[in-house]
């Protein structure tokens, strides 16, 4: 299935994954974004 968040959304839950404090786990659950999903968009934008 295509992602349809967009890039802005993509980029907010990378930067509250990168600088929150939350677990990443956490951050998925909160953004309604699967884990994994969540874990490559930050190998992403590294």
């Amino acid at each position: 299935m295509a992602s349809q968040h967009t890039a802005e959304f993509r980029q907010e839950a990378v930067r509250v994954a990168l600088t929150s404090g939350l677990s990443r786990k956490q951050v998925a659950t909160d953004f309604g974004v699967g884990f994994s999903t969540l874990c490559r968009w930050i190998q992403m934008e590294r």
